[in-house]
Parts: structure tokens; sequence; C-alpha cells
């Protein structure tokens, strides 16, 4: 289990290294193909209740992707993460105004306020039938590294048990967050697909 967690911390460090060497505008054009690829995907098309996340600085840019969702007539739901836990709900966000009124996080993340009960959380209503997935790298048999802290797994695993089932899962990665092979342990839940600028 600790070679595990060297593993990944060493493999969490050699990626950080890589993506912050891109510059702002590099991130922005992979991440303006990758909206592009990913709102031809049969999908997303066929998708009514989706999950975004509000990227961070190291991540791709969904901007894009959630304007797109209003503009497509779509539902959409961010996550909002609990501090001291492994504990995230994905709530329902208004509209691209509302995205622009949330509150910050100390991790620098925008999310809806913890006291904040008007929201429709997805588990709680229909379900999600598409989760956009952050990470910091991936490989191609759907493996994925995170953080560390567990929100994803924890919230897919609540997925599966909810009558809707699993929503597909797409990641969204920079060319460099890709690697060979990660290390997975139980707890990791395989995502179905990841989206990268491939040479097409």
């Amino acid at each position: 289990m600790a070679a595990m967690r060297a593993a990944k911390q060493a493999l969490r460090k050699e990626i950080k290294r890589r993506v912050a060497s891109l510059s702002g505008q590099e991130k922005l054009r992979q991440s303006s193909v990758l909206s592009q690829k990913l709102f031809r995907h049969p999908k997303y098309v066929a998708s009514q209740r989706i999950a975004v996340f509000l990227s961070m600085d190291d991540e791709v840019r969904t901007e894009e992707i959630i304007s797109n969702v209003f503009e497509a007539g779509k539902i959409c739901f961010i996550p909002r993460y609990e501090h001291g836990s492994n504990h995230m709900d994905m709530l329902r966000l208004n509209g691209v105004q509302d995205m622009k009124t949330l509150p910050v996080t100390s991790w620098n993340i925008q999310q809806p306020d913890r006291h904040d009960h008007s929201r429709e959380e997805a588990l709680a209503t229909g379900g999600l039938d598409l989760i956009l997935m952050p990470g910091l790298g991936f490989d191609l048999s759907g493996k994925r590294l995170g953080r560390g802290k567990g929100f994803y797994d924890t919230y897919l695993e609540r997925c599966i048990r909810h009558p809707k089932g699993k929503p597909y899962t797409i990641a969204l990665a920079f060319k460099e967050q890709l690697c060979q092979n990660i290390p997975v342990d139980d707890n990791d839940v395989l995502i179905d697909e990841v989206l990268y600028e491939d040479d097409q």
C-alpha cells in the first residue's frame, strides 16, 4: 500500500511539472479542441443531465462546455466538495451567470456555498447521464490519477447504487496528462473514456 502511495505521489509530481510547462495560450487551445470534440460526441449529444467540474488552472478549461450545456437545453450539475471528508455532491447550476456568482473555496475552486440548500442534488432526483471527470493523469485503459482525496471515486460508488445506475464518464485531458500506465488500487473506479487531442 505504501509503495502504491509513493508511486502515485511521484507520478503526480511529474504530471504537475509537465502541465506547469504549458503556456496559458496552449491550455486554452487544447481546451477548445476538446470542447469541440465533446460537442460532437454521441454520448454528450444524447445526455440530458451532465455533471461538469469547474476547472482549476492545471485542468482543461470547462467554461465553454458549461455554456454549451445551457445553449443545448441540457441540465448542468457541478461539484460541491466537503472539506475534511471525501464526500461530494453534484448540485444544479442555474445558468452561466449563476456560475459567475459562486464563492471560491480555500482550494481556489468555485462551488455553491455549503449553506446553500436550495439546489437540486443530482442523485436525489433523476441521477446523471454523463460525468466529465477531472484528474491529474490518465492512461488510455481508463485509469485515472486524482489528487488523492477520493471525491470522484466515492461519488461514482454512490451513482452505481442509484436506480439509474452509473453514468458514462469522460475524462478531459491535456496531452501532457496522458501516461503509459497509472497505478490503481481497489478504490479507484475506471473511467469509460479519455478525451484528448490526438492527431486525427
